[in-house]
């Protein structure tokens, strides 16, 4: 055996990854069922072999589960893998060691997947060439002043957005379009927009070739990002140098923070790019296959799979419920998000029988944490295998995607009748799934659309999805969309039709705007982006994904139009109110704070089945604040709605969506209605009326 280039140490068992300290690196990484490790390093992330393995001793460099070493002088910027040695006995214990597989370290914050094949990783054999690798880096970042933000979320106006999407179409006029650096040129733009949040798709690494075989052949990958291996790490794809990944994220963050904009991260702690029994070893299933899975409980060869994608991480172990919450904790820490968005979250609900726990630990550990308690959680409260939680999801800080609203509001706007009752409830913030657990209307992330799915566009186009592209005939894909097509399915040079399309666009954004809970916009949708009926996109990397920034100017009116409903909602904190409504006066104020009314006053059609008209009186909050008096006519005709009298004040007109570019008012510019009791509501259109004293 040839003499080690550097010197080791036993290294430290309590710092997880590789840690740059003075003298050296330390190295520590987690396995139960391993007998030895090794740590090859690499000259560079192209090297085909490592120029030096280090052999580590169970007897010394093994603590409990861990394996550590400390190399002396090690120069930043090696790159690295471990090999992990033993019985792997799958169908007993669920290891599944294999020590021809080089494997990337599960804490790393810095990685290269430039040789990497899915491939190779999930076949029998050495792939020391084609691994994903992790490298040294030290952490000497400049945060300036900067700190992570504290935007309550009754203020917030989330935009959903795809970091690599936002700015690769050649349109986007950026120096370095799909990266982290892209989208810094571009926050002007999100600023004059209006929105508090940017809800970013996963930016933590995942595996671009995790695709079915005959979407792989058709040349596509894994856009959407859903198919993290590296929890610690920014996807090198993002960035313009991807050894500097992490400081790009950073420079990023410290932009939008400047602009007073928060950033939430979409983050996949229910399964990893492992997937099933024929996916690679990249990491988990190596280390700890029997930990970070859960297995069959009478062969655990095999994945249990609740989340459609081959394996479920079992998050309710200890160690992995410790793995989840350093990475979070490292997200808010060391690089200053704002909060998260847990994909599939009912997943992490699963005790390691399978079941769900309502006291599952990591979701009351990350609800309880005293380092997380000013960042934002935000649930998809459903798995793949049946489990739904919207309006149940442990806690109480806890706020949901809450896809009954979107379910109920795209019914009503495409004219379904009997939704009026519920409709109320929704925009009222959703009491009956949320009060009476004590929870808020701030629980509730009302959305009509989100990047799984159609665009705004596409659900006032299509009536059915139009997925062939993807490769897998159309089966993919939701069916229950709700949508209504305005009576052509998809692109139509019919003038009618398209003026129906927008306005019912218009209808949404004003719903959604006007709704008590924390409103949430897909990117794109303010410019009336389609994606031509493709409703799951996954593995769509190309225009059809990407934001057309030629639709700015192209759609102009409907940029203006969503601009100006979230001015609307941010100067009225009636609408961000954060207990719900009673239907009562507030102290000190004269009107009940809410009143309900169809076409005539003081009588809602809560027992009409044929209704789709709805109106309602919110009473001013703040100081000076006007009140409102908004009109819902999703009939196909016009109505005459009777208008409330405020002593005192009289009504001016703030929003029509049924003119051809929609109106939407500013105060300044408003003049008092003629005197009347009524106002005519068009067909399928939404009136805002704004009080100002007479």
């Amino acid at each position: 055996m040839r003499p080690l280039i550097y010197r080791v140490q036993p290294g430290s068992w309590d710092t997880a990854g590789a840690t740059v300290m003075d003298g050296g690196v330390n190295f520590c990484v987690l396995s139960r069922y391993a007998e030895r490790m090794q740590l090859l390093l690499f000259e560079c992330e192209e090297s085909p072999d490592p120029y030096e393995v280090i052999q580590l001793d169970p007897r010394i460099n093994r603590t409990f589960f861990f394996w550590h070493v400390f190399v002396e002088n090690l120069p930043e910027g090696t790159f690295y893998n471990w090999r992990a040695e033993g019985q792997a006995d799958t169908r007993e214990t669920g290891g599944r060691l294999d020590v021809e597989k080089a494997l990337l370290d599960p804490w790393a914050t810095t990685i290269s997947d430039r040789l990497w094949d899915r491939a190779a990783a999930s076949r029998p054999g050495d792939n020391v060439e084609t691994a994903i690798r992790g490298q040294v880096v030290r952490d000497d970042y400049d945060w300036e002043d900067d700190a992570p933000l504290f935007i309550p979320l009754n203020e917030a106006v989330i935009y959903e957005m795809h970091v690599g999407g936002f700015t690769r179409h050649p349109s986007s006029g950026v120096a370095h379009p799909g990266t982290f650096a892209g989208i810094v040129e571009k926050i002007p733009y999100l600023k004059e927009l209006g929105i508090t949040h940017v809800e970013l798709m996963p930016v933590m690494a995942f595996d671009a070739q995790d695709v079915p075989p005959k979407t792989a052949s058709l040349g596509l990958e894994n856009y959407w990002g859903y198919s993290t291996h590296s929890f610690f790490a920014p996807h090198p794809g993002f960035a313009v140098n991807a050894a500097q990944a992490r400081d790009e994220f950073r420079d990023m963050i410290k932009a939008f923070h400047r602009a007073g904009i928060g950033v939430i991260l979409d983050v996949v702690f229910n399964h990893t790019a492992e997937g099933g029994e024929g996916g690679p070893i990249i990491s988990f299933k190596a280390f700890g296959n029997e930990i970070f899975y859960h297995l069959d409980f009478e062969d655990r060869s095999k994945y249990r799979d609740y989340t459609g994608c081959g394996n479920t991480m079992n998050c309710n172990h200890p160690l992995v419920t410790r793995f989840l919450i350093d990475a979070l904790l490292y997200w808010v820490r060391r690089m200053h998000v704002d909060g998260f968005r847990f994909d599939l979250a009912s997943a992490l609900a699963r005790g390691e029988d399978g079941k769900p726990q309502y006291h599952a630990p990591v979701l009351w550990s990350i609800e309880l944490s005293p380092s997380l308690n000013r960042a934002h959680i935000i649930a998809e409260a459903w798995d793949a295998a049946g489990l739904y939680q919207v309006g149940d999801f442990p806690g109480y800080r806890w706020a949901e995607w809450n896809g009954r609203y979107r379910d109920v509001i795209r019914s009503f706007v495409r004219g379904d009748p009997g939704m009026v009752p519920e409709v109320a409830t929704r925009l009222a913030g959703s009491s009956d799934m949320y009060a009476g657990r004590g929870r808020l209307p701030v629980n509730s992330i009302n959305f009509v659309t989100c990047h799984d799915g159609f665009t705004l566009c596409d659900l006032v186009s299509y009536d059915h999805k139009h997925n062939e592209a993807n490769g897998e005939d159309n089966r993919d894909g939701h069916d229950h969309n709700l949508s209504w097509n305005c009576g052509s399915e998809g692109p139509t040079d019919d003038p009618e039709i398209q003026r129906l399309r927008r306005r019912q666009a218009r209808n949404f954004i004003s719903i959604l705007m006007l709704s008590q809970g924390v409103p949430m916009l897909l990117s794109g949708d303010e410019v009336f982006r389609t994606k031509l009926g493709n409703n799951n996109t996954y593995c769509q990397n190309n225009e059809l994904s990407w934001s057309d920034w030629g639709l700015v100017g192209q759609n102009r009116d409907m940029l203006e139009f969503v601009r100006a409903m979230i001015a609307l909602r941010r100067r009225h904190p009636a609408l961000t109110r954060n207990r719900f409504l009673t239907g009562q006066p507030e102290p000190g104020k004269a009107l009940p704070d809410i009143t309900w009314h169809s076409t005539r006053l003081d009588t809602p059609d809560w027992d009409e089945p044929m209704s789709r008209v709805l109106a309602f009186t919110l009473a001013d909050k703040a100081e000076h604040e006007p009140a409102l008096h908004v009109m819902f006519n999703m009939d196909v005709v016009s109505h005459r709605f009777e208008l409330p009298v405020i002593v005192g004040a009289r009504w001016c007109l703030a929003v029509d969506t049924l003119p051809e570019d929609g109106l939407v008012i500013p105060p300044e510019q408003q003049r008092p209605l003629t005197p009347s009791d009524r106002f005519e509501v068009g067909a399928r259109a939404v009136v805002v009326l704004e009080s100002r004293s007479a």
